[in-house]
């Protein structure tokens, strides 16, 4: 390994998940989301790859991240998830033919006194139960009323929704929901989007035009007691370190700030270079499983900024410079590792570092 750490990404596993998406969209197009740096895996270089593999569009989080696409020389169409809030921004993406989710009445007045909004297309949030963006089911027809008399109206009017609970499978929610929005939009002839990751792996078909996966694109379960395999996903990223020194511990001393950890025999110990300062998230317990070598052996006391210290007493004796696997492939799934930092794998993905190289194989 000519570094010490860096998160390998599977190029060709990435393809191979947006086309299992494909196959559970029921013929929906996909609209690859790739926001918080795609969460993790590296915006641009993630984009093209998808781009290339034939995905219908983008989605992003906000201006900055559609500016950073279309600089790399993506056309697809790129949707900003949470739109714009000032003249500036509108005109910015107008500029760049972004597609803008409205959720709010202030962005609805920024697009009536603008005269930009004929070169965007136009998505109506509709909370139908998130209770986070978007306008209630009373107040949706006075919004989309107002979008369609838009003195500049947009190239395309579409409709959309987001799901709460869908990664609970036996929750009634998910059904809730769909049916609140399928009689709003009764009638109305516009496109529509529902599903995120869960919703499109979810044991029941949700139809609509668009479907919005971002978690399954890199290969990982939305579903709490589920693996990304299970579910015919492959992982995308490897967190991969390196062991940079080995020692004996004799028994009753201890390992790492704070004393955490204590031998209850001798045991050999190899330091990792990869910390909090990288991504390894500060909560990991001892007992943390990580691949040496493509071994099993427990993570011991405290996660450090740089280092992080192994038990490696059961293995055959450790070199330095031997690989080493914080969460990736078959073998230690992210999933595994997020239930030990007692999170969702999503914030392991998205927390890895801008100092850890991402390197695009396949």
């Amino acid at each position: 390994m000519s570094r010490l750490i860096r998160a390998v990404i599977d190029k060709q596993a990435l393809r191979h998940n947006l086309r299992i998406v494909r196959e559970r969209s029921d013929g929906a197009r996909v609209m690859a989301v790739v926001k918080a740096n795609a969460y993790g895996h590296g915006l641009v270089p993630t984009a093209l790859a998808l781009d290339e593999a034939g995905t219908d569009a983008f989605a992003v989080a906000r201006l900055e991240e559609g500016l950073a696409l279309r600089a790399s020389g993506i056309s697809r169409p790129i949707v900003l998830l949470e739109g714009v809030f000032t003249p500036g921004q509108l005109a910015e993406a107008a500029r760049h033919s972004f597609e803008l989710v409205v959720h709010d009445p202030l962005q609805i007045e920024l697009l009536e006194r603008s005269s930009e909004t004929r070169r965007c297309v136009v998505w109506i949030k509709i909370d139908t139960g998130m209770n986070r963006l978007g306008f209630r089911p009373g107040e949706f027809p006075q919004a989309l009323e107002r979008i369609e008399r838009l003195r500049s109206a947009p190239r395309e009017i579409r409709l959309l929704t987001h799901l709460a609970r869908a990664d609970e499978p036996e929750n009634p929610m998910t059904r809730d929901q769909c049916a609140r929005f399928a009689e709003l939009v009764r009638g109305l002839g516009y496109a529509t989007s529902i599903c995120n990751s869960a919703g499109i792996l979810g044991p029941e078909i949700i139809r609509a035009d668009w479907v919005r996966p971002g978690l399954a694109l890199y290969g990982v379960s939305p579903f709490a007691e589920r693996r990304g395999s299970d579910l015919g996903l492959r992982p995308v990223m490897s967190f991969e370190a390196t062991v940079i020194a080995t020692r004996r511990v004799p028994q009753g001393e201890t390992v790492g700030y704070g004393g955490a950890w204590r031998a209850e025999r001798d045991a050999r110990i190899a330091i990792v270079a990869a910390g909090y300062g990288d991504g390894v998230m500060r909560c990991l317990p001892s007992g943390t499983p990580v691949l040496i070598e493509g071994r099993r052996a427990p993570l011991v006391g405290r996660v450090s900024m740089d280092m992080v210290a192994v038990d490696v007493s059961e293995l055959p004796p450790v070199r330095v410079g031997a690989p080493a696997t914080l969460w990736g492939g078959e073998g230690l799934p992210v999933e595994e590792i997020a239930r030990f930092a007692g999170t969702i794998p999503y914030e392991l993905l998205c927390g890895v570092r801008q100092r850890v190289p991402r390197e695009f194989v396949g």
